[in-house]
C-alpha cells in the first residue's frame, strides 16, 4: 500500500498488487479489506513519512518494528524486519506512529514524539496493521523521510494531494496565491519529497537484488495465498 501514484510508480514492473491511499482512510481500508479477504497473504505499507526523531534526515529511511497509533501499539512481522534491515542496513528500526491526521509542524510532531516515542509517523500504516492482524497475515513498513522534525509543511503542500493520490495542482496554486509567503517552503518540501522518492527508488532495486519472494508476502500483491497486497 501506497500514499501516492509517485510512490505507486515506484513499483512498476513488480507484480505487485498496489492500493494508493491518497489520504482517504474509509477507501483505503475497504480496499485493502477486499484484497485480504481475497487471499492476500500479507501486506507492505510503502512510501514517504515525516520525522519524529530529531536525529533523521531526508531520504532516512525507517523500518517499523511497530505501528503505534493513540490507542494500541501492533508489532510488525519480524522475520521480515530482519529481510528488511538485511536488504537496507542503513535503516532506522523503530516504532512509527501512525494516525488519519496529519502532523504538518514542529510543534505537533514533538508532542506526537512524546507521547509515543515514534520514530516517524504516516497517515497510512495504522490501517494496514489493524486489518492484517485482523486478518492473521504479516506486515511490514518501509517508509523514507521526507520532511524532518525540524520542519513545518506549508498549507499549500497540506491541501495538495487528490483523493486519488495525485497532486492537487489548483489547491496548491490557490493557496499560494492567498499567501506567496509560502513559495520557498513549498519549493524546499518538494525538493525533500524528491530526495525521499530516490531513496524509496534504491531499496526496490536493493530488495529486488534478492527477489521479492524472500519477503513472502512482503510485496503488497494480492490473489493467492502466495501473493502478496501492498499498501
Amino acid at each position: 500500500m501506497v500514499g501516492m501514484v509517485s510512490e505507486a510508480k515506484l513499483l512498476a514492473g513488480r507484480d505487485a498488487r498496489v492500493i494508493i491511499g491518497g489520504g482517504q482512510a474509509r477507501r483505503l481500508e475497504a480496499e485493502l479489506e477486499a484484497e485480504l479477504a481475497a487471499g492476500a497473504a500479507g501486506v507492505i505499507s510503502f512510501g514517504l513519512c515525516g520525522a519524529l526523531e530529531p536525529d533523521l534526515c531526508v531520504a532516512d529511511l525507517v523500518i517499523a518494528s511497530a505501528v503505534v497509533t493513540q490507542t494500541q501499539s501492533i508489532p510488525t512481522d519480524p522475520a521480515w524486519v530482519e529481510r528488511l534491515k538485511g536488504a537496507l542496513p542503513e535503516a532506522k528500526v523503530g516504532a512509527l506512529a501512525a494516525h488519519d491526521e496529519m502532523a504538518p509542524d514542529v510543534e505537533a510532531k514533538a508532542e506526537l514524539r512524546r507521547a509515543t516515542g515514534a520514530l516517524a509517523v504516516d497517515m497510512e500504516s495504522h490501517i494496514v496493521a489493524a486489518l492484517a492482524r485482523r486478518h492473521g497475515v504479516p506486515f511490514a513498513v518501509l517508509r523514507a523521510v521526507s520532511d524532518t522534525a525540524a520542519h513545518t509543511l506549508p498549507e499549500a503542500a497540506r491541501v495538495g494531494l487528490r483523493a486519488d493520490g495525485k497532486p492537487d495542482l489548483i489547491a496548491v496554486l490557490r493557496s499560494l496565491s492567498a499567501d506567496p509567503r509560502q513559495l520557498p517552503a513549498l519549493i524546499r518540501t518538494g525538493r525533500d519529497a524528491g530526495a525521499a522518492h530516490r531513496a524509496l527508488s534504491r531499496t526496490v532495486r536493493e530488495i529486488g537484488a534478492l527477489g521479492f519472494q524472500a519477503f513472502s508476502a512482503s510485496e503488497a500483491f494480492s490473489g493467492s495465498k502466495s501473493r502478496h497486497a501492498e499498501t
